[in-house]
């Protein structure tokens, strides 16, 4: 790719290069007018770029200063979708968040290098390929997801801090665990958020059944709650095991399962494309 005019009749460029990539094109692409949507965590966090889940904050893309819009981190994206209908409700002062997150949001070869963990174990009784993840990971779980940082979380979960309070406007602080498991596809959560006000169970299943971009899956007496097997390569975000926080009456906790690929990337970036289009806010 060269710094050209490549992008003078383009309205929307879809960027997944890597943030180095982005950051080195982000001019070229955007000078002639294009919107560029970008997947990378080059400008997530920059004032001047806003970082859009369209459930929850479609509005912010018409304010872009530079012609970037930002694609949030998959986690951060699966999770806000499910707190806003009850942010809706009652405003969400704290959230404590455990995230199982699959090979795949490590990218094609580290599915692969799963797969070939488990066929080494099968066939040779020890695990000889760890190139993607810092421990082996078939038969196991890591709770590393990308470097850790100097307060003693990764930048994963701080990802899940800064972003979560940028796209919702709030003022909730979200303490996270990112953990690595060994589901090839689909990320879930486990969530645990205080409100001001009491949200009942009730209120809460029946908000989360009616957002967009959600789907109710909760009927544990007949073991049915959203599973990575079942979410992945769907567009939604699942969500079961609604439940009150035993620890905080004015608590809920659930779980959500779904696919990171989907909603979590792709899905949320053309979602954002889509807005712009049906607003009439691209050259």
């Amino acid at each position: 790719m060269q710094h050209n005019d490549d992008f003078k009749d383009i309205d929307i460029a879809f960027t997944s290069a890597g943030a180095g990539t982005s950051k080195e094109f982000a001019e070229t692409i955007t000078k002639y007018g294009a919107v560029m949507i970008d997947n990378s965590s080059a400008f997530r966090m920059d004032d001047d770029v806003p970082l859009v889940v369209p459930e929850c904050n479609a509005e912010d893309a018409l304010n872009r200063p530079r012609g970037i819009i930002a694609n949030p981190n998959c986690t951060t994206i699966m999770m806000v979708v499910v707190l806003q209908p009850l942010e809706n409700i009652s405003h969400i002062k704290r959230i404590h968040v455990s995230s199982y997150q699959s090979a795949s949001g490590a990218g094609a070869a580290a599915m692969a290098e799963l797969q070939q963990q488990y066929k080494e174990m099968v066939e040779e009784g020890e695990v000889k390929t760890i190139k993607k993840f810092p421990h082996q990971l078939a038969y196991n779980v890591i709770p590393q997801i990308d470097v850790f940082q100097p307060n003693g979380y990764t930048k994963e979960e701080m990802k899940m801090y800064n972003e979560t309070r940028k796209i919702m406007h709030t003022d909730a602080k979200c303490s996270a665990m990112c953990v690595r498991v060994s589901s090839l596809r689909s990320h879930s959560e486990s969530v645990w958020i205080e409100t001001e006000k009491p949200i009942s169970v009730e209120e809460a299943q029946k908000a989360i059944a009616a957002a967009p971009g959600c789907t109710l899956v909760d009927d544990p007496a007949n073991l049915v709650y959203p599973m990575p097997l079942e979410t992945a390569g769907k567009d939604d975000v699942f969500v079961g095991r609604v439940r009150k926080d035993l620890s905080d009456e004015n608590g809920l906790t659930f779980w959500l399962s779904g696919d990171q690929i989907r909603k979590g990337a792709a899905l949320n970036a053309v979602q954002i494309g889509e807005y712009l289009i049906k607003v009439g806010n691209v050259k």
